[in-house]
């Protein structure tokens, strides 16, 4: 039986509605550049199978179990939420709601995976924009642990493990201190302690890197957690914003010879981006929604850094952690949408929050664009999903099943405007 549905069709959330759909119509965003205007989306179960331009190609019908006509939409790939305390915080002011902060210097062997709260409000209210993948990311220490990719559609963490412990996150020792608005006229000064700090965090990952060289070593929890930062595929995430930082850390992963090395945060990342690019470390941008750290920097500089990078080639992703970083991360659109003001084109910003995250993090093969044989992750929206006035999610599809795309704050507001128009 075939349905022919329009673009306002309600699907049964959680259901795989049918084995083969088609979707007809909508402007496809890649995800990785390219854009499809009247395009064609097939998927068969949990995967893509027909990507194509509709003006150009002849439709089997008999092919299909349904058709879905959402004409004059714009379809997107999953939006990818980095560098996040997403579903390991509910209630930043309650301390028994945050599950991310250890205590200890050096925790390489603590892991987010198991601590992420599928059932999160805050959670609920982010994927009805788009955010349908988050990184659940350690903080504290200097060593903060090994984030994870979960998945915002789950019952529970092990069905929201999208990569388990992913890689571990350092943070590097400030080169300054003191400084700040608070502060003023105080400006930065240098960080006498800097050699010292940096020597300490030096020396652990020399005893790491001897272990992991090591036949027979005498086992140690911390030091087995750091294995795979040198032979396998985990990632060494280091957070740095600094130019005196991002120097150090540059010649830091070039003599580990890290497999994988990721650069997070990265303020002045632009002012050395060929050499980024030369050192093939990728950049999980800073917030670009903040004011400029120094006073003598144009107003505007955060906004066009993720351009200053993309000029350079150099491969970055955009990631909204700091204040208030779980609930804001429903925001990760409009960041886009923000640096697409400031010099990226449209793809260039989707392509930042979708196809870029899951390259750095590794799970580009499944997720991350809108390509036959990935994943059939994806969201339709009536209009432009990076300008918070028009992104309005309609339809939700994760792994090829449906999900709601309602959340609990719009509940409350349907409860109450129900109410009061009673009167």
């Amino acid at each position: 039986m075939r349905f022919y549905l329009g673009f306002f069709f309600l699907l049964v959330p959680g259901l795989i509605f049918s084995q083969k759909i088609l979707f007809k119509g909508a402007d496809l965003h890649i995800g990785n550049g390219e854009f499809i205007e009247n395009g064609l989306l097939g998927i068969d179960g949990d995967r893509i199978v027909l990507v194509k331009k509709a003006l150009i190609s002849s439709i089997n019908e008999n092919k299909w179990d349904s058709i879905i006509d959402v004409s004059g939409a714009q379809i997107y790939p999953a939006f990818v939420n980095t560098n996040n305390t997403l579903g390991l915080t509910e209630i930043d002011a309650v301390r028994a709601t945050r599950d991310f902060d250890d205590v200890g210097a050096f925790n390489p062997h603590l892991r987010t995976q198991i601590a992420f709260n599928a059932e999160s409000k805050v959670g609920e209210t982010v994927r009805t924009n788009g955010v349908m993948i988050t990184q659940a990311t350690p903080r504290g220490g200097i060593i903060s642990g090994a984030s994870s990719v979960m998945s915002l559609f789950a019952w529970n963490w092990e069905d929201a493990t999208v990569l388990a412990d992913d890689g571990i996150h350092v943070n590097w020792p400030s080169s300054t201190v003191g400084g700040g608005w608070w502060a003023e006229p105080k400006p930065k000064s240098r960080n006498k302690e800097y050699s010292a700090q940096k020597a300490e965090l030096r020396s652990f990952f020399d005893m790491s890197k001897a272990y992991c060289e090591s036949k027979k070593p005498k086992f140690d929890q911390r030091l087995e957690a750091m294995k795979k930062c040198f032979s396998g595929n985990q990632r060494v995430y280091i957070h740095a914003n600094e130019l005196q930082q991002i120097h150090d850390v540059i010649d830091f992963v070039t003599e580990m010879n890290f497999p994988f090395p990721v650069l997070v945060g990265g303020y002045d990342a632009h002012l050395v981006g060929r050499k980024l690019k030369d050192a093939k470390l990728p950049v999980m941008l800073k917030r670009i929604h903040g004011l400029p750290q120094l006073e003598g920097e144009a107003t505007d500089l955060p906004y066009k850094s993720a351009t200053l990078l993309s000029e350079q080639g150099v491969l970055f992703c955009l990631q909204g952690a700091g204040d208030m970083e779980a609930m804001n991360a429903r925001n990760l659109p409009f960041i886009a949408g923000t640096s697409m003001a400031y010099g990226l084109t449209e793809e260039q910003a989707v392509e930042s929050i979708s196809l870029s995250p899951c390259k750095i993090m590794g799970i580009d093969k499944d997720y991350g664009s809108l390509e036959i044989d990935k994943k059939a992750t994806f969201f339709v929206s009536r209009g432009n999903a990076l300008d918070m006035m028009t992104n309005k999610v309609t339809m939700i599809y994760f792994d090829g099943k449906s999900e709601s795309t309602s959340n609990f704050q719009e509940a409350l507001y349907l409860k109450y405007k129900a109410k009061y128009s009673e009167r």
